[in-house]
């Protein structure tokens, strides 16, 4: 029997003790007065209902069940993935039988399912099936219109007849969703919207003929190879022309906004209708993503004019908190024009902007705009870069901030807010507490009852042998502290050496220090400390942390230099501090980005880490997407010298300990290919190392059985034998 204080790879992978149950998603109701979830019939596990909860009672009514899910006289029941109600509540649309594309499952079939008469209807008529994307009602509840092999088309409820609005899609042309890059790095999958008046949908078109396909090849599905091609634009390449076209939704001409410059060499991640059904405002940023322009656009003529332009000397965040205010005649904005991350309020024509929430501090996220009551509640955490907490401010500009999150629960908060801002649903969780989420009243923050206490994982948990996760700040000597968090040995004695390893990310994507509960590989660092290392992670500079634009944007032009340089100073500092950490024995570790500055902490600081693993890394930085990798390293012409000194493959020469490489051969986002070029550097100069290549898995390194399990005990086995 297992010992419940020790933990194993048996037990981290092969059962589920450890594992969180998630609260929802959950859908609050217009009037606060309770939500919905999807949630496993009592009668059948497998298949999920519609259950609406009270807010105030929690009294369970099950909206919509199994019987109401039946097709095909009974023998099939819908499976749902999502769903959504038209305006009049009369029908309920259902994405069924989903499917993955790239990242998340956004193709299936979708139905209409009349709540009168009960009668489920399949969309799409005799269009291929689970072949729909991002189908959605109209307005006034009368038509769905929907995404097909990308084309856009428009479906009449009471009738069911099909129109066709778009008819170029194919091989180079993309309606109505986007290519690769914008969906990886601009978060951009839905690519279309309705205008409220129903007459009209805008939507993105994307032309990727002049990208070259990269061509990921499927070795083990058949008895011959397949070949995959993406039109995957590699920095410093050609980019898909992007415009955005506004069509009659009953059919006819496309109207394309006028946007300035090259289409291939700007970018539109954000596109909406600009509170009314005559204009669209659309974000317009260019290729070196140092200006962002704001851009009320006609959709009669396509006409634009200029009401904000947003610059940064290094490079301008893209945020999706744009809300509309006053009918239209003011919005929403976030900015760093004074050095944080602060909202204001910005006038239609962009001539009055008041700052919302004065201080040196940054926004991390706007959670609820409640324009009734003139309130923006907002996530900060002026003090502490770990920890997150809620907070509201006016909306006239007076600057009386307000913190909702009750003192003296260090850790992360998040919200997520109804309508009216009367009530939240609050998940709290620490780096070793496992997530609790309540629901919660605005803005007094009292709790009406626990949802989800995670009780049977924190009795688990509890009763594992280990220290509590020590937070910590270190100056290097840089006149900036880094943040960082270390996880001791149960049985520590400061009079004893141990091997220490790093757990690195580093770069302007992602932060590391964060104060909770987090993925299987936390638990696995929980193992390994029970094993006898010690494991630390530092935010180097350069990392999102919400501690000013200038530590986040100095890293411009250097990643991979100065991100290096701020890692490897923090860690000597650590080590020299502590006498505790046996200098011999340091190794590191990250995955992608942090993969990345692995090999660089690797090549270039060899006196430091003497073991290292590198999980799906970009070797070199011109192998990487124009969008990513421009935006903080301008282009590969514009920043030979940075490409050059940030891309490990240059530094593979100097490699002197143990190095193990991982990376998985259907990585549509870091190719395999970044593995097997620095593969060959190392041959080139006789460098010996380790390697592991996944079969047909992806960035994730997670498809198929027993991957997860695989991959966690390879890198065990490797710490075991190289640095323990």
């Amino acid at each position: 029997m297992n010992d419940p204080a020790l933990l194993s790879l048996d037990r981290l992978f092969d059962s589920k003790e450890f594992k969180s149950r998630p609260f929802g998603p959950a859908r609050w109701l217009d009037d606060d007065s309770g939500y919905t979830m999807l949630e496993s019939s009592k009668e059948n596990k497998e298949i999920k209902e519609i259950i609406q909860y009270n807010t105030l009672t929690g009294e369970r009514t099950v909206l919509i069940s199994v019987d109401q899910l039946q097709v095909d006289s009974g023998e099939k029941v819908l499976e749902i993935s999502n769903f959504a109600w038209s305006s009049d509540k009369n029908f309920l649309l259902i994405f069924a039988n989903s499917q993955r594309v790239w990242r998340q499952n956004t193709r299936g079939d979708y139905w209409l399912l009349n709540i009168k008469s009960g009668a489920l209807h399949k969309l799409g008529g005799s269009l291929k099936a689970r072949s729909l994307m991002f189908a959605k009602f109209a307005p006034d509840g009368r038509s769905v219109a929907y995404v097909h092999n990308k084309n856009l088309y428009v479906e009449r409820i009471a009738t069911g007849d099909i129109k066709q609005l778009t008819d170029d899609g194919g091989q180079a042309i993309i309606n109505g969703t986007s290519d690769w890059v914008y969906e990886e790095e601009f978060r951009l999958r839905d690519g279309f919207c309705w205008s409220s008046d129903s007459k009209y949908i805008a939507y993105w078109q994307f032309d990727t003929k002049g990208i070259k396909p990269f061509y990921m090849i499927n070795n083990t599905a058949a008895l011959y190879p397949k070949l995959i091609p993406i039109p995957y634009p590699k920095a410093g390449t050609v980019n898909s022309a992007c415009r955005i076209g506004v069509v009659p939704a009953h059919g006819g001409d496309t109207i394309w906004m006028q946007t300035p410059g090259d289409p291939r060499d700007n970018y539109i991640p954000k596109m909406e209708w600009a509170a009314n059904s005559e204009q669209l405002l659309i974000q317009h940023l260019n290729r070196k993503q140092t200006q962002n322009t704001l851009i009320l656009a006609n959709i009669h003529d396509g006409s634009g004019q200029t009401i904000l332009i947003e610059e940064d000397e290094a490079w301008v965040d893209i945020h999706s908190d744009l809300k509309w205010l006053d009918d239209g005649s003011a919005f929403s904005w976030l900015s760093e024009r004074d050095g944080w991350r602060h909202l204001y309020r910005v006038s239609r024509d962009g001539q009055e902007i008041t700052l919302l929430t004065p201080g040196d501090y940054d926004v991390t996220a706007v959670k609820k705009i409640d324009e009734a009551a003139g309130n923006v509640y907002f996530m900060a955490s002026p003090d502490d870069a770990a920890q997150r907490y809620l907070f509201r401010a006016g909306l006239d500009g007076s600057g009386d901030v307000q913190r909702l999150t009750p003192a003296g629960a260090p850790g992360i908060h998040s919200y997520q807010i109804s309508e009216n801002a009367s009530y939240t649903f609050h998940t709290y969780s620490r780096k070793d507490v496992a997530p609790v989420v309540s629901l919660v009243t605005l803005p007094g923050h009292q709790t009406l009852r626990v949802l989800e206490d995670n009780k049977e994982l924190r009795q688990v948990f509890n009763a594992v042998d280990k220290q509590p996760v020590q937070f910590f700040t270190i100056d290097p000597g840089e006149g900036l502290p880094l943040d960082g968090w270390c996880i001791k040995p149960p049985d520590f004695d400061p009079q004893q050496q141990y091997p220490t390893l790093f757990y690195v990310y580093g770069e302007p994507a992602g932060q590391t220090v964060l104060d909770n509960w987090g993925k299987s590989s936390d638990l696995w660092h929980f193992m390994l400390a029970q094993q006898g290392y010690i494991v630390v992670s530092l935010d180097n500079h350069g990392t999102p942390a919400p501690k000013g634009r200038a530590w986040r944007k100095s890293v411009y032009r250097q990643v991979g230099i100065l991100t290096t340089e701020s890692q490897a100073a923090g860690a000597k500092a650590f080590i020299a501090n502590r006498r505790y950490v046996d200098p011999r024995r340091v190794g590191v570790w990250g995955w992608s980005g942090g993969g990345t500055m692995t090999l660089n902490l690797m090549f270039k600081y060899p006196k430091i880490y003497k073991t290292g693993i590198a999980v799906a890394a970009v070797s070199d930085f011109r192998y990487y997407d124009t969008v990513y990798q421009e935006r903080y390293m301008s282009t590969p012409d514009d920043n030979r010298e940075g490409y050059k000194n940030g891309s490990p493959i240059n530094f593979a020469s100097q490699l002197e300990g143990d190095l193990l490489l991982i990376h998985g051969t259907a990585d549509d986002n870091v190719h395999y290919q970044c593995h097997e070029a620095l593969t060959n550097e190392l041959i080139k100069h006789n460098k010996q190392f380790a390697m592991m290549s996944y079969p047909n898995r992806t960035h994730s390194i997670k498809e198929g059985k027993n991957t997860d399990r695989h991959l966690f005990t390879l890198m065990t086995r490797f710490l075991d034998t190289h640095l323990k």
